[in-house]
């Protein structure tokens, strides 16, 4: 382990291993007397980036961009909403006292999966009411997910929250907050970190970085793969597949793991979640080549295509009435009005 001097400062970050050392406070800025969190704004930002990327990419995967905007809007909400139940659920003994605390999320307090269930929920809704079609919708949404979780694990390392245990490796990390939380939760008796051989003046695993780096490598690896994806739903079972992994094993470093008894919720979830994945991924395999006329991408569909066209005559005024070419069908025959097939 790397012992570390006790830091007095809370805003203070180091990794001394590497020599690094930080001063962030949590609080970017205020308006009016509101204080507005480096956390929220991080996590603004990520899910940003990930709707840059997503938009553009819409028409590759057979959807009407405008129609989908408006389930990733309701996603985005659902999501936020999602995390923030799921978190205050397994961590009611802390809220039951003040339930106005419920609504304060700058400091923290989203856990991914509630918030990934919201998401997906009300996603759903959305979709049937724009007959949007939802595999294909997931498979490129997961693809933007993966940039804002990258991302938005950062805030975690501005608020020196969601850290793992002890360790000696050369990421360790320490901070003010982080040695004064740790010294909480261990020199009471009913500490959460209590049994944990925690100590204040060791560095610590950087969950954060860990869940940053993957997920971002992830986001590298199969958006590539999307391109020759074989069937819709499939980026998707990879993005629950990799991320399912990946939480497995860093929430078992972590110190603040919401539970059930014993059980650490997140990982056994993650474990559920990635083992079905790959299951379904492996029966995938032989049913698309036994069956490969059985799985038509959705964008290689008329449906889509004609859609498709419906979309680009409302953004260039066309009347609904005027003639336009004929549209493919399912045998294969080339889409052929040449502004579609570009922009698919």
């Amino acid at each position: 382990m790397t012992d570390v001097q006790a830091i007095s400062d809370p805003f203070e970050i180091q990794f001394p291993r590497l020599g690094w050392t930080f001063h962030i406070n949590p609080t970017a800025f205020t308006v009016f007397g509101i204080d507005i969190q480096w956390y929220g704004i991080i996590i603004t930002f990520g899910l940003v980036l990930g709707l840059i990327y997503v938009m553009p990419k819409m028409k590759r995967f057979g959807l009407d961009g405008e129609k989908a905007l408006d389930a990733i809007i309701g996603g985005v909400l659902g999501g936020i909403v999602g995390a923030r139940c799921y978190y205050v659920i397994f961590n009611w003994d802390s809220y039951k006292g003040d339930l106005k605390a419920i609504l304060n999320t700058r400091n923290g307090g989203l856990a991914i999966y509630g918030g990934i269930i919201g998401a997906v929920a009300v996603g759903l809704i959305i979709c049937r009411l724009r007959k949007i079609k939802f595999l294909p919708m997931l498979d490129i949404t997961v693809l933007g997910f993966l940039i804002g979780q990258g991302i938005g694990r950062w805030g975690n390392f501005v608020n020196q929250e969601a850290f793992g245990t002890n360790t000696g490796n050369i990421f360790g990390m320490t901070g003010g907050e982080i040695q004064d939380t740790i010294l909480r939760n261990t020199t009471s008796s009913d500490g959460s970190m209590v049994g944990l051989g925690m100590n204040y003046l060791q560095t610590v695993h950087p969950c954060f970085l860990y869940e940053s780096v993957w997920c971002l490598l992830g986001f590298l690896i199969i958006s590539t793969y999307s391109k020759r994806r074989k069937y819709d739903g499939q980026i998707l079972l990879m993005y629950l597949a990799w991320y399912g992994a990946e939480r497995f094993v860093v929430e078992g470093l972590r110190t603040d793991s919401l539970m059930t008894g014993n059980i650490r919720v997140s990982q056994a979830l993650s474990l559920v979640i990635c083992v079905i994945s790959v299951i379904i991924q492996i029966a995938m395999i032989f049913i698309t080549k036994k069956n490969p006329d059985r799985f038509v991408l959705y964008c290689n569909t008329k449906e889509s295509k004609e859609f498709l066209e419906q979309a680009r005559r409302r953004k260039y005024g066309e009347d609904d009435e005027e003639e336009y070419e004929s549209i493919t069908d399912n045998d294969g025959e080339e889409f052929s009005s040449e502004n579609i097939k570009e922009e698919i």
